[in-house]
């Protein structure tokens, strides 16, 4: 089986759904995971998937040290603000 790189920008796609209507969900009806935790979440995996794009694209290493590096980053914001309820 082989993975191209439009099945990783629909998955994107649906990630960025996936955002849109949580945060919908938040706005309208309260309550639900707060915004910042949603996004540092679900953008460290949609940097993940920037990178796995990269390289099936035979994208160059800056494109990918940049897209894990922002992985790296957004985890370790999403793991803070676990860690500090008040960050």
């Amino acid at each position: 089986m082989t993975v191209d790189a439009g099945l990783v920008d629909l998955i994107l796609l649906l990630v960025l759904l996936e955002a849109a209507a949580l945060l919908g969900w938040r706005a309208i009806r309260g309550g639900g995971i707060a915004a910042p935790d949603l996004l540092f979440n679900l953008l460290a995996g949609a940097a993940l998937l920037l990178a796995l794009r990269g390289a099936l694209a035979g994208a160059g290493d800056g494109w990918m040290a940049g897209a894990l590096s922002l992985a790296l980053v957004m985890h370790g914001a999403d793991l803070w603000r676990r860690w500090n309820p008040r960050g």
